[in-house]
């Protein structure tokens, strides 16, 4: 049996959402340590719970560029350069980018049309960049704080339990 979280939580803080995805995302890397499973996993687990989320998944680093990975929505863009668009610029500042308007920002790629806000968090271990997370949104300022103090715990958790291919 399946639940969307983000219904049952939809009066409560986002805090209390994270707290519950924290908990299924410990649960999903008990006993998996592979790379691409747990990815796979995370960015389903975001996409069905999260309130509305139009994409979620990864951009892995390949050579100092980053090339879709896995994730959940529509076919995406396969490669972007490190340094453009959201998820370029989240790698080569090494900070989450938190947009309200994507049309608003300077370089954007419209991967898909219908989105409208994103959050990126970088992925970094020892300080080589792996990639980053990107979650887009059909509604604008749809991401916060608590959106990137969530999105960062589950993320050090992965990082955590996860076998990473640096």
């Amino acid at each position: 049996m399946s639940f969307n979280f983000s219904e049952i939580f939809k009066d409560q803080p986002k805090e209390k959402l994270y707290e519950q995805l924290y908990q299924m995302a410990e649960g999903l890397f008990f006993d998996e340590r592979d790379m691409l499973a747990n990815m796979g996993n995370l960015s389903s687990l975001l996409y069905y719970n999260l309130s509305n989320i139009n994409w979620a998944g990864f951009y892995l680093n390949r050579n100092n560029e980053l090339v879709l990975g896995p994730f959940n929505g529509k076919v995406a863009c396969t490669r972007i350069a490190i340094g453009r668009g959201v998820c370029g610029t989240a790698a080569s500042e090494n900070s989450t980018q938190i947009v309200e308007d994507v049309h608003q920002f300077p370089g954007h790629i419209a991967c898909d049309s219908a989105s409208n806000s994103e959050i990126v968090l970088p992925l970094y271990k020892d300080g080589k960049l792996l990639g980053v997370l990107d979650i887009d949104s059909f509604e604008k300022a749809t991401f916060d704080e608590e959106d990137e103090k969530g999105l960062k715990k589950i993320l050090d958790l992965f990082i955590e339990k996860t076998d990473l291919l640096i």
